[in-house]
């Protein structure tokens, strides 16, 4: 009996991509040798994303489509399809194809040597100069402080094979960090590096607020160090504070009439160590937040509709 490929792809407002990905990964997967299903999750698509996928299903039979009830975003989406997924191995490629579907080949190959999970790095990028120098630097500094070792400049794209995904899936977590979450399992993992082409069509989904909600995921559920820093800081800052005090008040003792302390040292004092503890109170407040979505234990999405299953 032949194995089977699972191809995952979460889409949200992707038009104008989508009959592309969906030839390009049927051609890809013709080439080798094992049954495949392509499963689209769709976030709930403002656009024709739907009707197109309904309209391509309807001819070819690999093509499976998850509908969401509403956008519960790319993290869960792209989470909850790929354990739907019923693949010796599943691989997970972005929509809008600046992860190219040709990669699934060089997946594949290394799945074939025996790596249980192969991930897609991108050492060098089109995208802006700027973005892509702040993402090394954040991953830099995530790989630094995390419990594991991360994968850097990884995309998130990749091939996991049935032995990961079932861990995964035995996990439970609602809100998964997905790259380090890989990493956490401890297989060891094969990269695949290519160049990060820029999007030709459509706009990304992805906004300020979703980078920085996925940046500090990664943080919060793979390292203890800022809480560590927070405590630390404390007790240096105070024993900074305690010496600087005993130092003006012995420069008062001694010079009495002529020191004079003035308004700014203290209204600097008051500036920073207020900042300081807003910064603090937030970064609690992420870890917190990460424990109340724990807690909460909601499923990952609401299907609408399944087509072609």
């Amino acid at each position: 009996m032949r194995k089977r490929i699972s191809v995952v792809t979460p889409l949200f407002n992707e038009q104008s991509n989508v009959v592309e990905l969906c030839n390009r990964v049927a051609e890809v997967m013709k080439s080798l040798p094992y049954d495949y299903e392509h499963l689209c999750i769709d976030n709930c698509s403002t656009d024709d994303t739907v009707k197109i996928l309904r309209g391509i299903a309807a001819t070819d039979p690999n093509l499976r489509v998850i509908v969401n009830a509403r956008n519960f975003g790319y993290i869960r989406s792209s989470f909850h399809a790929l354990l739907q997924a019923q693949g010796d191995a599943v691989v997970l490629i972005a929509s809008d194809l600046q992860d190219p579907p040709e990669m699934i080949e060089e997946f594949v190959k290394k799945w074939e040597a025996g790596y249980k999970t192969v991930m897609a790095i991108k050492p060098v990028s089109e995208e802006s100069a700027v973005m892509f120098r702040i993402r090394k630097l954040y991953y830099k500094i995530v790989t630094r402080i995390s419990e594991v070792p991360l994968v850097q400049n990884a995309t998130g794209s990749g091939l996991f094979a049935r032995a990961v995904v079932n861990v995964l899936r035995s996990i439970q977590d609602p809100y998964p960090y997905f790259r380090g979450l890989v990493c956490e399992v401890g297989f060891p993992i094969a990269t695949v590096p290519f160049k990060h082409p820029r999007r030709v069509r459509g706009v990304s989904s992805q906004n300020f607020y979703s980078l920085y909600d996925m940046a500090m995921l990664g943080i919060t559920k793979h390292s203890k160090v800022p809480l560590r820093l927070m405590t630390l800081s404390g007790f240096v800052f105070a024993g900074v504070s305690l010496v600087i005090a005993l130092g003006y008040f012995v420069a008062k003792l001694l010079f009495w009439n002529a020191f004079v302390l003035g308004t700014a040292p203290i209204l600097i004092g008051m500036f920073f160590f207020g900042a300081l503890q807003m910064i603090f109170l937030g970064l609690l407040g992420e870890y917190i937040g990460a424990i109340q979505t724990q807690v909460r234990n909601l499923p990952h999405v609401i299907e609408a509709e399944r087509i072609n299953f």
